[in-house]
């Protein structure tokens, strides 16, 4: 079995990845808070578990992972997002839900195993923070919950900081009803016209930390194998999580490994809307930029490095895409051929492919082995790439391979072209199975003149134009 190996933030190491329980090997990537579109750099960390999950899948089974990855349907920035607009919060969320399914499709996403809403684990959180109260980890003041910082003795491990160089670099809501500074909010008070549940604290909503905690708990249990996120969420969102999930369920792991990914740029500067270089998935796909070229670019870099967004990047991702589609059209790729291959039992990864991705991710090594293998000359010979492609999610339908304009290798040839050279193999394939090998060596003889490479797989034959190919010499046939 292949070993994964993963960069830990929790022990800042480069570990061999050991699921807590191989046959239900389980994720969790904190999700978007919905009032919006997502930018590009909300896509990094979607990319990065898309990939992660797909591997695992190939290593342990598409049935033995389960990814989770939440919606925060329940926030300020979506009140005050209703308060501009007038819209109802319920629209608002559900609008932008499906924004993001439909941009992060377009990126060849694959939906996680579960999608939970916080708005439907409001009992959970409420009973979660009940817990912590009961156990002198959290207290109640002025219809607020609060949790108790320094009631849980390892804050601070995941980001390596103490408390006091945390209340330095962080911006420290001083209130009244807190303890202690650090403390944070678990349930607050909810006015009029802003969304909120009855509790035993008042009429009010989950603060933000306690719906990850409640949400993987409920999906995932007390102890699962992966976390993620970017890292700026390491303080103060995962920390708080950590905080709260270990105080409430001590016995469990909770995370065993933290998987952050690097912040994005773009053309060497921080995206910002002042700079005019902040713009969303969207944007990009309606500027005519393929989700395939997106992702080749955001998957050139490794995830523990920041990412540089530059047009020049963008342009040697399509016109990688273009020489690799083309190769795949030109030798006629697509769902019969890969039933052919796995019938043959060609329809297999790449070892050296596999090997490099499993080293924490190495999206960009794996890249480069994808170069070397799409020198194929044969079907056969193209499956390891092939299949490469299709486990980094830059192609998901076979019957819907992308095609740019230039394509290589047979994608320019006519569909005219293309139909009689389809003919042509279904009389070689006729007069074979009657046994008719004149007419069988005859058709042969034709393609070969024509330049045609013809392949033999699995009984079913597919071709490509080779680098002498006249479409000429089919005339008339």
């Amino acid at each position: 079995m292949t070993t994964i190996r993963l960069n830990n933030t929790k022990t800042r190491k480069r570990e061999d990845f050991v699921p807590i329980d191989p046959q239900n090997v389980r994720l969790y990537l904190c999700g978007p808070t919905v009032y919006d579109r997502a930018h590009l750099g909300n896509s990094r960390n979607v990319l990065l578990f898309d990939v992660l999950f797909r591997l695992m899948k190939e290593v342990y089974g598409a049935d033995h992972v389960t990814y989770v990855r939440n919606f925060t349907d329940v926030d300020d920035k979506i009140n005050a997002r209703a308060a501009e607009t007038g819209r109802e919060i319920g629209d608002i969320t559900a609008e932008t839900i499906g924004w993001y399914h439909d941009d992060m499709d377009a990126l060849g996403a694959q939906r996680p195993t579960h999608e939970p809403r916080a708005t439907d684990h409001i009992p959970q959180m409420i009973a979660m923070i009940e817990d912590l109260i009961a156990k002198g980890h959290a207290y109640a003041a002025d219809g607020h919950a609060l949790f108790a910082v320094d009631s849980y003795a390892e804050y601070g491990a995941l980001s390596g900081r103490s408390i006091d160089d945390m209340i330095a670099g962080a911006r420290v809501e001083v209130a009244p009803y807190k303890r202690k500074p650090m403390d944070f909010v678990l349930w607050k008070p909810s006015p009029d016209g802003v969304p909120g549940w009855d509790s035993p604290w008042g009429y009010g909503r989950p603060g933000w930390h306690i719906e990850c905690s409640a949400m993987s708990l409920e999906l995932l249990g007390e102890s699962f194998d992966v976390h993620g996120g970017g890292n700026d969420l390491q303080f103060p969102h995962h920390e708080n999580e950590i905080a709260q999930s270990a105080c409430a369920h001590p016995h469990g792991e909770f995370a065993r490994y933290w998987v952050h990914n690097e912040m994005l740029q773009v053309e060497g500067k921080k995206m910002s809307k002042s700079l005019g270089n902040f713009f969303t998935v969207r944007e990009l796909l309606d500027q005519g930029i393929p989700g395939e070229v997106i992702r080749l670019v955001m998957l050139g870099t490794h995830y523990s490095k920041t990412m540089d967004w530059t047009e020049t990047r963008r342009a040697e991702a399509e016109g990688t895409l273009r020489k690799w589609f083309g190769i795949l059209h030109g030798h006629r790729f697509g769902p019969d051929l890969i039933a052919a291959l796995k019938a043959d039992g060609k329809w297999q990864p790449d070892e050296e492919f596999i090997g490099v991705l499993a080293n924490d991710l190495n999206t960009s090594g794996a890249l480069s082995r994808l170069h070397v293998l799409s020198k194929g000359k044969t079907p056969v010979a193209l499956a390891g790439f092939a299949y490469g492609l299709q486990m980094l999610g830059l192609v998901n339908d076979w019957s819907a391979i992308p095609l740019f304009d230039g394509g290589e290798a047979g994608a320019g040839v006519v569909p005219e072209v293309a139909a009689r050279v389809d003919a042509l193999l279904a009389d070689r394939a006729a007069a074979r199975a009657a046994k008719d090998w004149g007419r069988a060596d005859e058709v042969r003889d034709i393609l070969n003149a024509a330049g045609v490479q013809v392949t033999d797989v699995g009984g079913q034959a597919t071709w490509a134009p080779g680098p002498d190919f006249d479409a000429a010499k089919l005339e008339g046939l």
